[in-house]
């Protein structure tokens, strides 16, 4: 099967931005575009390739969109798909592993396979990911957040999956401004939330 034809990814693009557009918040807006990661990028056969999976290992996926907190101490997990219930609102420190590195350098980030990348660390509470991309989502010269997709067969992705993450990065900053991402936060979400959050 392979990766997916360029048309059809675009035209999910499309559909998942006039979804997000009808959106009734922030959040529900961003759910639109991380759900495409998972649905039409990566190579579908990757974890048939041979080492892509290590004994008992199974492919499969997460997505979803961290956001920095106002204070811009923290990554704030968002718009979720395929990380457990209990990871929901994950909350990491703002210069935590990858994603740190994405806050620290502005730029969008390809991790074929994570074996290779000695400084890669576990976010996922119940597996550790074999392959994954992040790209910064930047709203007039800030960084707001990013969107982060992985899988668990390693070199699911490759260069043209990174390409159209930035393109959805990039819908994903418009949708979260559009629907008042800043309106979000003042609703008191991070009272709510535990003091500290532990990362696997």
């Amino acid at each position: 099967m392979g990766p997916t034809p360029l048309a059809e990814v675009l035209a999910a693009l499309g559909r998942a931005t006039e979804a997000g557009l009808a959106a009734s918040g922030a959040e529900e807006a961003l759910r639109h575009i991380t759900a495409l990661g998972p649905a039409v990028l990566g190579d579908r056969e990757a974890e048939h390739r041979p080492g892509a999976l290590k004994p008992g290992e199974r492919q499969f996926t997460v997505s979803g969109a961290f956001m920095v907190t106002p204070d811009r101490r923290h990554n704030l997990l968002l718009a979720e798909h395929g990380f457990p219930a209990e990871q929901h609102r994950l909350r990491i420190d703002i210069g935590l592993a990858h994603p740190g590195w994405v806050v620290e350098h502005r730029r969008s980030l390809l991790l074929a396979n994570t074996d290779l990348d000695p400084g890669f660390r576990q976010i996922l509470k119940t597996a550790r990911m074999g392959s994954a991309l992040y790209s910064p989502m930047i709203w007039k010269g800030t960084l707001i957040g990013q969107l982060v997709l992985a899988s668990q067969a390693r070199n699911t992705y490759a260069a043209p999956d990174l390409a159209a993450l930035v393109a959805f990065a990039g819908v994903a900053t418009a949708l979260w401004q559009a629907h008042d991402g800043a309106g979000f936060w003042r609703e008191g979400l991070m009272a709510s939330l535990p003091a500290s959050t532990d990362v696997g």
